[in-house]
């Protein structure tokens, strides 16, 4: 498998930062976090791969599935604006897999700069967690394709159901 990072960098939403609250000096979120709920069809068909693949994992109430494999510990992200390094491998159903981190160095980003399933996912473990994320395409890439800026080469199709093993290193 190629390891680059395009669809990473593809969850990056847009470059922003946290504003800088000017009474008290602290850091506020302005980021909001995402109301999206995967449509029913969505849940069942994931569910319908989660049952084929023999895989357990909890619903969460916006329609993507999880295992927490390690809980972590505190602190847990606090909001989007969090900033996250992890190590993480993503793929599909089928075993194939489009993108993962190098062992060398985690991606690291703000909570606010990733799809909505990590958004949400990544939320539920603490530093040194461990979680598999199953996401459906409305809190993926949705339907559009992701592909390779430097090919043009389709990485992640439209309408994906995304499988995604993530390891939390860090959270500020």
């Amino acid at each position: 498998m190629k390891k680059f990072s395009v669809p990473l960098i593809a969850l990056l939403l847009f470059a922003a930062s946290c504003k800088k609250n000017n009474a008290t000096g602290n850091v506020a979120c302005d980021k909001t976090p995402s109301t999206i709920v995967a449509p029913a069809s969505e849940q069942q068909a994931l569910q319908d791969s989660l049952t084929a693949h023999g895989i357990q994992a909890t619903k969460d109430s916006s329609g993507f599935f999880y295992t927490i494999n390690t809980a972590g510990t505190d602190p847990k992200p606090k909001d989007l604006c969090s900033t996250v390094a992890t190590y993480y491998r993503g793929g599909f159903f089928n075993g194939t897999g489009f993108d993962s981190s190098s062992s060398g160095s985690p991606i690291i980003f703000q909570l606010f700069q990733v799809i909505p399933g990590w958004q949400k996912g990544i939320s539920l473990v603490g530093k040194g967690g461990n979680i598999n994320l199953y996401i459906p395409p409305s809190l993926g890439y949705g339907s559009k394709d992701v592909t390779d800026p430097s090919t043009g080469k389709v990485v992640i199709p439209a309408n994906s159901y995304l499988v995604f093993q993530v390891s939390v290193v860090d959270i500020e």
